[in-house]
């Protein structure tokens, strides 16, 4: 196994969860101001939806981060992250010199997904808890 394939899986699931790890600590760190964020989106549940955000993004990015059922970590954080990108950053409804600003956030969620879709179809490779177990997506 050249050393591309055999560390490459490992330092992209590192990368792609720095950001989950990091956004997540931040919700928990500050609660009441990301809590006011989402009221001026006119959420309803604040406080639930902003618990189980954190827990989704913290767990999930944990997940992929030790390869433990790391398909159903980025799954999680796939599905979670649609209507997130939906409300807070459509581009579409915010004032022309906001919409540079928010397509680029959309976009970069989407590639983000992309990078979960992968870890959920093919698992989180070599070095990971799961190693022996790469069909860890069962339906």
């Amino acid at each position: 196994m050249n050393a591309m394939k055999q560390y490459g899986p490992l330092l992209g699931r590192i990368l792609l969860v720095l950001l989950f790890l990091l956004s997540g600590y931040n919700k928990v760190a500050g609660f009441s101001q990301t809590a006011g964020y989402m009221a001026s989106k006119s959420l309803p549940m604040i406080e639930v939806l902003l618990v189980l955000s954190i827990l989704v993004e913290l767990g999930g990015a944990l997940m992929i981060l030790l390869g433990w059922r790391a398909r159903w970590g980025a799954l999680a954080l796939f599905l979670w992250m649609i209507p997130v990108t939906f409300i807070f950053h459509n581009f579409w409804a915010v004032d022309p010199a906001q919409m540079q600003n928010q397509m680029n956030h959309f976009m970069k969620n989407l590639a983000i997904m992309g990078g979960l879709l992968y870890v959920t179809a093919y698992g989180s490779g070599p070095y990971s808890i799961d190693k022996n177990n790469p069909n860890d997506l069962r339906f």
